[in-house]
């Protein structure tokens, strides 16, 4: 029988031996064959789609070991992304153009894969910048898991007056008469933020099919074939799971997700996983959509938000009861689980309570991890490897990387997370980015940090022990995560067997200058042999386009993110080059004046460079 698809005159990545060949062959939506131009060709036959690549690279199709694709779809159509915009001035004409068709009552939201460090002017938009683009429609901007910035129009709409009391987690800030002057920070952790936001409109479930097809388009558009969603806050099971449940009975997924189930309220957590264990079980579906267990937030008392403006949270002391209770059930259920742990103190607690379940109930050939990790200490990844546990990683330092400095120092943060380390001792680790409300999903951002070890600033926190090369950075974006979702050996790699899932890219990424990784993107996205995604010379190849909605949609206008070209990016260059020579924190009074702490040619400028 011929190939249904080869794809030859390619430079492709295997994953395996040998690192390289010149053609793949695909049937039945798995890998069939590797090897060179001619072998391949042998076994294609008058029905055989026969794809040039015109001597591009290919890799295997990127997974995402930690992201949010299913909260995330539900609301990209409503979302301003301000992911790769590289000026502020860019950012709030994004936001004046959008505030101006976006009709009541409905919100602009600028919600996460941004950082202040991206933009030319160094800085964040003042309240007073955004009311003066923004008069009349309501607005939402997060900034990480740190604070929120609403207009007057948004402070209207809430109903937040002097009057509103802070709520148990978070503070309003107020001028000297006590009114919200519109800032809202995350204190201890972001339930004041993720409240806020959840109390604005929602699209309709019609433009939830539309909006989430979409955002699985854009990270097709990026290489990403698989992503394990991590749950998350005001993401309940199984109501908010409706949409991508649909989409996948009418095969309309264009990225295989794992979803792990998160409870949403304090001190329920037990009872909704003994629920959960009920109607569903880890396994459940097909390679395109499954259940992958508990987490990432296994008991509220336990989940330690990693806001770098604050000091590092002390988990209550009802933390390790509460935890155990948990992760004595799901360990009886041999469901896995995930959990959601930023710093050394509360991973070392988490362990005294996985030692003490695993004493009673083993955890060997039970697949658990733990997610961030990025203050670990070597003892504490002992203990880990030791119960078979692995970790999943993500580039948050890329994006808060300079107040984690500021805070605790550039020592600490050259094996904030210590990765190489990890990869030494064995333990099963997968790349990722935490999208969308820290990072960005774009994952050659990610890639971009695991190689370079720069924040999206350009500082270098991470020196090179503990930076990876970019074979192994892609081993872990592709074959590392699939280890997360219990799919180790089924995709990963472009090997006979396995999953045919694949991205042709725009340059080489093996060969071209380290800061031009995170400017990668696929032209053409293969999932289970299927085209999902093509542009450039493949565009005859692509599926039919999608429409956008609702009208008012920012999608329409911008898309997702948005990538500099090399003019902006030299007139950025300069621009913040001129505007460091002038800065002061009082052109922002609550922004961390980071800048003048570590000098630009330190965040990656040329001009001062010794």
């Amino acid at each position: 029988m011929s190939a249904e698809t080869i794809i030859y005159n390619a430079k492709i990545a295997t994953n395996v031996f040998p690192s390289f060949v010149e053609a793949i062959a695909i049937d039945g939506g798995k890998v069939t064959a590797t090897g060179n131009s001619d072998e391949m060709m042998r076994l294609g036959g008058s029905a055989t789609k026969v794809i040039d690549a015109k001597g591009r690279t290919v890799i295997p199709g990127l997974n995402d070991s930690h992201m949010h694709p299913i909260r995330g779809g539900l609301y990209y159509n409503m979302e301003l992304r301000w992911d790769g915009v590289p000026s502020l001035a860019d950012a709030l004409r994004m936001l004046k153009e959008q505030a101006a068709r976006t009709p009541a009552p409905q919100w602009v939201r600028v919600v996460g894969g941004w950082t202040e460090f991206q933009f030319a002017e160094r800085r964040m938009p003042t309240l007073d910048e955004i009311n003066a683009v923004a008069p009349d429609t309501p607005v939402f901007v997060l900034h990480l898991y740190d604070r929120a910035l609403l207009n007057g129009a948004a402070l209207r709409a809430l109903g937040y007056t002097k009057d509103t009391p802070d709520p148990q987690a978070g503070e309003i800030q107020r001028d000297n008469r006590g009114n919200p002057t519109g800032i809202l920070v995350a204190k201890p952790n972001a339930f004041i933020l993720y409240s806020t936001l959840a109390n604005g409109p929602k699209l309709s479930r019609e433009d939830q099919l539309n909006s989430s097809r979409l955002f699985f388009r854009e990270l097709n558009r990026f290489g990403i074939t698989s992503a394990v969603d991590a749950g998350g806050g005001f993401q309940n099971y199984p109501d908010d799971y409706q949409v991508v449940n649909e989409l996948h009975q009418m095969n309309q997924l264009s990225v295989r997700l794992a979803a792990n189930l998160y409870p949403q309220k304090a001190e329920q957590e037990l009872a909704d996983f003994q629920r959960w264990t009920k109607t569903t079980k880890p396994g459940q579906g097909d390679d395109f959509y499954r259940i992958n267990g508990a987490g990432e937030m296994l008991v509220a008392s336990a989940a330690d938000f990693e806001d770098m403006l604050q000091p590092l949270p002390d988990m209550p002391p009802v933390m390790e009861s509460e935890l155990k209770a948990v992760v004595q059930y799901l360990a009886e259920n041999r469901w896995p689980f995930r959990m959601h742990a930023t710093y050394n103190e509360t991973i070392s607690r988490a362990l005294d309570v996985y030692e003490a379940v695993n004493r009673e109930i083993p955890f060997e050939g039970l697949h658990w991890f733990f997610d961030h990790c990025e203050t670990i200490t070597d003892r504490n990844l002992e203990r880990i490897k030791k119960l078979g546990g692995g970790i999943a990683v993500q580039n948050r330092m890329a994006f808060q990387g300079e107040y984690f400095v500021e805070r605790y120092g550039a020592q600490q943060a050259k094996r904030t997370p210590p990765i190489r380390r990890m990869l030494e001792m064995g333990i099963p680790v997968g790349a990722g980015t935490d999208a969308t409300r820290v990072s960005s999903y774009n994952p050659f951002v990610s890639l971009h940090w695991l190689i370079t070890g720069k924040t999206i600033g350009g500082l270098r926190l991470y020196p090179q022990e503990n930076r990876l090369d970019r074979a192994e950075a892609l081993k872990l974006y592709t074959m590392g995560s699939s280890w997360f979702s219990t799919e180790d050996g089924k995709k990963g790699a472009l090997a006979p067997g396995q999953l045919a899932d694949l991205a042709v890219l725009s340059a080489d990424y093996f060969s071209i200058p380290e800061e031009e990784i995170k400017q990668l993107e696929s032209v053409l996205t293969i999932v289970g042999g299927k085209i999902v995604y093509a542009t450039a010379e493949f565009s005859k190849l692509a599926p039919p386009a999608l429409p956008v909605s609702p009208d008012w949609s920012p999608v329409k206008e911008y898309g997702g993110y948005a990538k500099a070209s090399n003019q902006s990016l030299g007139a950025s260059h300069s621009a913040a080059c001129s505007h460091a020579a002038g800065h002061t924190k009082e052109s922002n009074s609550w922004h961390l004046p980071v800048l003048g702490k570590f000098g630009l040619w330190e965040l990656g400028c040329d001009c001062f460079a010794f």
